[in-house]
């Protein structure tokens, strides 16, 4: 991607850059909720995630339908309008905050669908997301009626737009990512129940990462093609990593004593439901996946629990991130 800061190239944020990796490798995880004050390169590094992302095959539709799973396909791919199939490159979508309820699910061309029975459908941003990262900067500004349409398109995984007794439908399965400051503003419960992992950024304070910061965006700035490719190497390995991960992931096992443990931590920490349960097995296979291993160990469970559960745990008024952070790291040395 020109133009853009690679992903290898930014200093330090480990747990930014392995949570948004992770999601690459299973997108099942359910995406990431990126908080933190502002310059500390939490958009940097999900518009830098486009370079590494993998390709799969899709057809010629505006929604990218998977060839191999009909039943999901869209209403002009079940009608034969698109019969082509081509290898896509998996992106990052941006929805801003300021999109219409149009812009979000698409439009019917009313008039041309009584006068020639075609259904014209001018893609949405949700069709275009379909099988891929879709990207909210400052998420708990969004507007609560995009939040509703965004809450039931993840959970049914398909997006229906009905307009004067017409009616389209096409998949709309994409890892929600979303970034925001804390101090602007909290996010709908529902809305941070969606998200898979969280991760809390912070600034870096070392003067030595701060100058590495420094002489690489200035570096950048100077001679953004020749700063790039100085890192081509390191993206094309990363890249490659993931890709070997992702077929690594199939043969990944979770032995029982570590399903256990997951769940032993799960209901120690008073979590509501299952998602996190669930959330914290894949995380943890892909987390296996990713090193190079084929069955996960509780110290990858260790290892990610907070990314999935801080979240998610029952917070007293006025307890802080830091205290909740000491209850989920007490329960894992008890259990």
């Amino acid at each position: 991607m020109s133009g853009v800061f690679p992903f290898s190239a930014i200093v330090g944020q480990s747990e930014l850059k392995l949570a948004l990796m992770l999601n690459v490798i299973d997108p099942l995880i359910g995406g990431v909720l990126i908080m933190g004050e502002k310059g500390t390169a939490k958009s940097t590094a999900v518009r830098a995630l486009a370079d590494l992302l993998p390709s799969y095959e899709a057809k010629s539709c505006p929604s990218s339908c998977d060839p191999k799973h009909e039943h999901d396909w869209c209403t002009l791919c079940q009608e034969g309008q698109f019969e082509a199939v081509e290898h896509r490159r998996m992106k990052v979508v941006e929805l801003p905050l300021g999109a219409t309820e149009d812009r979000l699910l698409g439009s019917l061309d009313i008039k041309r669908a009584i006068q020639s029975g075609e259904k014209h459908f001018e893609p949405g941003i949700l069709a275009y997301a379909n099988r891929n990262f879709l990207y909210v900067d400052e998420v708990n500004l969004l507007e609560d009626h995009l939040v509703d349409l965004l809450l039931d398109t993840a959970a049914m995984g398909v997006a229906t737009i009905e307009r004067e007794g017409v009616s389209f439908k096409h998949p709309s399965r994409f890892v929600l990512v979303g970034s925001m400051n804390p101090e602007e503003g909290e996010l709908r419960p529902q809305l941070l129940d969606r998200f898979g992992l969280c991760v809390d950024v912070k600034a870096l304070h070392e003067p030595k990462e701060r100058l590495d910061v420094l002489t690489r965006r200035l570096s950048f700035d100077a001679d953004h093609h020749a700063f790039i490719d100085s890192f081509k190497e390191q993206q094309s390995t990363l890249a490659k990593k993931l890709v070997d991960a992702k077929e690594r992931l199939l043969h990944v096992k979770l032995p029982e004593d570590v399903l256990y443990y997951i769940v032993s931590i799960c209901a120690n920490l008073g979590i509501d439901g299952h998602r996190g349960d669930i959330t914290l097995s894949r995380a943890a296979k892909a987390l296996s996946a990713f090193e190079g291993r084929d069955e996960v160990s509780k110290e990858d469970v260790q290892m990610i629990a907070s990314f999935v559960l801080l979240h998610r745990q029952k917070r007293l008024p006025f307890e802080s991130s830091h205290d909740a952070d000491a209850k989920l790291q007490k329960v894992l040395k008890q259990i």
